[in-house]
């Protein structure tokens, strides 16, 4: 692969990891969301948006340090992905909560744009796993759960 391919491929990377183009951008998404129906359930719907913010965070956090710690652990599958309530215990949970996943998503960005990181070795730590595949991760397991979150904010009557 060229520089210029390789470098291509990188500012792909980290535009599909900010969303946008054919999908609802993060910020979009909870933007303007009413503290009222941050723990609120539609009718035959298994989340609420604090359920799904605080299930992309965690998610993307694990893969995130796994990417790039090797002491990382991942926490328990599935209760360690989700919270355990519906609804934020108050304002600030969310708010931290929005910050993480902006901080971790930029960290994933900076971690793809960095010429250092080679992104096809093997992370010597996992089982095959590479950058690029924890990227594309990031970016597809965002996509879906940011759709939920548009889908329940429809539900709630809370999207334009």
């Amino acid at each position: 692969m060229t520089k210029d391919h390789e470098q291509s491929l990188r500012l792909h990377l980290i535009e599909l990891l900010k969303g946008g183009g054919a999908h609802a951008k993060f910020d979009d998404v909870i933007k303007d969301l009413p503290a009222k129906l941050r723990g609120a359930k539609p009718s035959k719907f298994p989340h609420s948006p604090w359920m799904l913010l605080e299930h992309l965070r965690l998610a993307q956090w694990d893969i995130l340090e796994f990417s790039r710690n090797a002491k990382h652990v991942s926490p328990a599958w599935p209760s360690g992905y989700w919270p355990k309530t519906e609804a934020p215990p108050n304002a600030a949970a969310w708010n931290k909560s929005v910050q993480q996943f902006q901080r971790d998503l930029k960290a994933m960005q900076k971690l793809v744009a960095n010429r250092k990181t080679d992104l096809f070795a093997r992370i010597p730590w996992g089982d095959g796993q590479t950058i690029l595949r924890e990227a594309l991760l990031v970016a597809d397991h965002n996509a879906y759960h940011l759709a939920q979150l548009v889908d329940v904010r429809r539900m709630l009557g809370a999207w334009k």
